[in-house]
């Protein structure tokens, strides 16, 4: 016989294939299982037993038109056709080999092709049955995201990930109404643990009814692997989602298939029924073998017809009820819409109200996974929850961030405060509120930054900066923050991507704001009222603006210093500072100014003004600084300044002048009036000689002259005594005068780069300068007397 094994190649899939398997399928699968059955047992019968035994019909020659089984038929038949000569026992002197191709001819020639083939056509429209099922797990387009989408589902399934969101969305509900019904479904839900569950055992899980229980679900603990793990599986959801949403060449191929059966289905029941009745037992058959038996006539009992007649009858059964199936598949996939699934159940039951609706192939397995089992679904939609996803995300990063790893990336920055720089995170470790010690808070390109309501246990934090790095802060969190917190920096694309709570923290007095504003805004620079913080001394603004932002005169009462970095952006119109009453430092950086603003000579409080890096080429204006009675700070360093006037003279209160990284050439013999200066930078430039006069500079102590043309030095230097710090690098200065020894003061002196052939031994006498301080080539430095050089290394 032949083994229904054998058939097995034709319906084999993986055992994983069976939750996209609805009842209906799995009613059919088992249906093509019996009629091939049906036609195997068929197949078997007629290869093994004699199919057909024929016996010569000794009716005269001219009766041939009737029937020659007449005779045959049961004796109740023949009284009513007639009186019929009873035959017994009659000689047909034919031999074995005779008969046997008698029966051969009569087979091929007398039997009907339905009584004939019925079990070989059975077996192969159960055949093509088994194929139409299993062909979209066979079809390369298909069968790929099929087996991808079983090995995610079951991945969610059992993945540790699930079962926690799940208890935790379940011990939030326990308080509400609805707790019985959720922790039911989570109990049901919870039931492979932690570990990866075999196939068997997740049957029985799914077996099992849900049972309810009166506590909350303990919520498992996450290890850092398996915490990985589910991370790795919410990227191949997203990016299989994406790729399988694009098309439904599954529900085509699904529709198509199923359209495909129940045409098979008709044309098989039709055939069937008309032919069925051509299976008979006695079958006549007319064959002109007379001169080969003596007969031409022959009464022909067809062996297996009767057991043929009733497997037909079953298969005929079968086939109705395998295309009620069918037709029922095609009712289900016409009468709703299966290319589009919602999440709404599994929304209430969670609380997961971000999961989202899916389409096409996506939606249409997850419909035939809810006729499998919805608790697939259900634990599936874990891994399409963005709010899932960020608590994984938090959780594993509580992992890998803990309080001790925190603390040693502890450092003290430039305002001396304990500061933590946290940067390029996927979210904010929970674990940087248990650091109490915290007095600074830097978060740079960290996404989607939620405070949660820990925040309030960092009492000691005063400073907290956001660098790329958008983020939401609860209204308990702005209260604790509002008089807490005194500085505050945030750097973004756009201006109008600052948080809007940050312009409500009125105890804040710094405030450093980087962004660009749109450039449809960036004329009119508009900023967030700053009327609520009442105590902010210090506003930095980079960007691109075209004035000063009008927000500014809000703070104009207490704002003590301002600073204005434009990157190259020329600002217009700087009317609005002198309401500045009380401004300190003013900064214009790169704001391509060409003059400097008249503006600044009405700001009597002002201390300092750097202008750097803007296009100034005249500083006649620097008259007008006489008005700024309290300036003692003037930064005009790279520009294009090609000379500085002679009224320079006026600012005998000034102490600083940067005027390095410019076109000056000379300076005016007028500087040596500017009695308090302290400080002289004149670096990078193209000065050849210093005017005498700069010996009046009594109070110099900072003179910086590296990068310019420079020979000689005048003898009127060093009678500065106070100088500290000389700065002579990179000239054309062939000798150093020895008159350098007046200098005792002096504690770094700078002459690399120059055409020194010698040092003077005077160096000793500049008693606080010392081998550290002193930056000149070696073989200089070998030249000194032994006994300067020993003093000068000494401690």
């Amino acid at each position: 016989m032949i083994p229904v094994a054998e058939f097995k190649q034709f319906t084999e899939q993986q055992p994983a294939f069976k939750v996209l398997k609805p009842w209906w399928d799995v009613l059919a699968e088992y249906l093509t299982v019996a009629m091939l059955m049906i036609g195997v047992f068929g197949c078997t019968l007629q290869v093994t037993q004699d199919k057909i035994i024929c016996l010569p019909s000794h009716e005269p020659r001219e009766n041939l038109s009737e029937a020659p089984c007449q005779q045959l038929l049961p004796r109740g038949v023949s009284e009513q056709m007639g009186d019929l000569r009873e035959l017994s026992g009659l000689k047909n002197n034919l031999d074995l080999q005779q008969y046997s191709f008698i029966n051969q001819l009569c087979y091929e020639t007398a039997l009907h092709w339905y009584a004939k083939y019925f079990p070989y056509l059975v077996v192969i429209h159960t055949l093509i049955f088994m194929v139409c099922t299993s062909f979209w797990f066979k079809f390369p387009g298909t069968s790929s995201k099929i087996e991808h989408f079983i090995s995610i589902l079951g991945k969610c399934f059992d993945s540790p990930w699930t079962t926690r969101a799940l208890s935790e969305v379940s011990g939030e509900n326990n308080k509400g109404p609805t707790a019985g019904r959720a922790t039911a479904t989570v109990a049901a839900a919870a039931g492979p643990g932690p570990g990866k569950t075999g196939e068997g055992e997740k049957e029985k899980v799914l077996a099992e009814p849900e049972k309810v229980v009166t506590e909350p679900p303990a919520v498992t603990l996450l290890d850092k692997k398996e915490g990985e793990q589910a991370k790795a599986l919410f990227e191949k959801v997203k990016k299989f989602r994406v790729h399988v949403e694009e098309g439904d060449i599954l529900y085509t191929m699904y529709i198509r298939q199923t359209v495909l059966k129940v045409f098979k289905f008709f044309a098989i029941l039709v055939y069937n029924l008309v032919y069925v009745e051509k299976i008979s037992f006695l079958v006549a058959c007319r064959v002109e073998t007379s001169e080969v038996t003596g007969y031409a006539s022959f009464c022909c009992n067809h062996t297996k017809a009767h057991l043929f007649s009733k497997l037909a009858f079953c298969y005929i059964s079968f086939v109705c009820v395998y295309g009620i199936t069918c037709l029922y598949t095609l009712y289900w996939l016409f009468h709703r819409p299966l290319k589009e699934y919602s999440f709404r159940s599994v929304r209430e039951d969670t609380g997961m109200n971000d999961i989202p609706d899916v389409k096409n192939d996506f939606a249409f397995m997850l419909h035939l996974i809810d006729e499998y089992d919805s608790l697939y679904s259900k634990r599936f939609a874990v891994f399409l929850s963005e709010v899932s996803e960020s608590r994984l995300k938090q959780l594993n990063l509580n992992h890998e961030w803990t309080p001790e790893k925190l603390r040693q990336k502890l450092q003290r920055n430039a305002r001396g405060h304990l500061e933590l720089a946290l940067c390029m995170l996927p979210g904010l470790p929970d674990t940087v509120f248990e650091l109490s010690e915290i007095e600074a808070l830097r978060l740079e390109a960290i996404c989607d930054i939620s405070f949660p309501p820990g925040l309030s246990q960092l009492v000691n934090l005063q400073e907290l900066s956001l660098l790329h790095s958008p983020a939401k802060l609860p209204f308990s969190s702005q209260i604790f923050l509002r008089d807490r917190l005194k500085v505050m920096c945030v750097k973004c694309e756009e201006l109008r991507e600052v948080p809007l709570w940050v312009f409500g923290l009125r105890g804040l007095e710094e405030l450093h704001l980087e962004g660009l504003f749109a450039p449809e805004l960036a004329r009119a620079a508009t900023l967030e009222s700053l009327r609520e913080l009442k105590q902010l001394k210090v506003l930095s603004l980079r960007s691109n603006a075209g004035k000063v932002p009008a927000s500014v005169t809000d703070v104009a009462g207490h704002l003590q210093r301002l600073s204005l970095h434009n990157d190259g952006a020329r600002l217009l119109a700087l009317n609005s500072i002198k309401k500045l009453v009380v401004l300190r430092e003013l900064e214009l950086v790169a704001c391509g100014l060409e003059r400097i603003p008249h503006a600044i000579f009405s700001l009597g409080a002002l201390q300092e003004l750097d202008l750097q890096d803007n296009h100034l080429r005249s500083i006649e204006e620097i008259l007008s600084f006489q008005h700024c009675r309290k300036l003692v700070t003037l930064k005009l360093w790279h520009n294009q300044i090609a000379y500085v006037p002679e009224h320079v003279r006026k600012l005998r209160g000034l102490e600083q002048l940067y005027l390095s990284h410019n076109k000056l050439e000379t300076l005016p013999t007028q500087l040596g009036l500017c009695s308090s200066l302290r400080l002289l930078d004149v670096s990078h430039n193209g000065l050849r000689s210093l005017p005498p006069d700069v010996g009046l500079l009594q109070n110099l102590q900072h003179l910086a002259l590296s990068y310019n043309a420079l020979e000689a030095l005048p003898e009127e230097l060093f009678f500065c005594r106070k100088l500290r710090i000389l700065l002579l690098g990179y000239n054309h200065l062939s000798q150093l005068s020895p008159h350098v020894a007046a200098l005792r003061a002096l504690s770094r002196l700078e002459l690399k780069g120059n055409r020194l052939e010698a040092l003077p031994e005077e160096l000793g006498n500049c008693t606080g300068l010392k081998k550290g301080g002193l930056l000149v080539e070696d073989t200089l430095y070998e030249g000194l007397p032994p006994e300067v050089r020993e003093r000068m290394e000494e401690e």
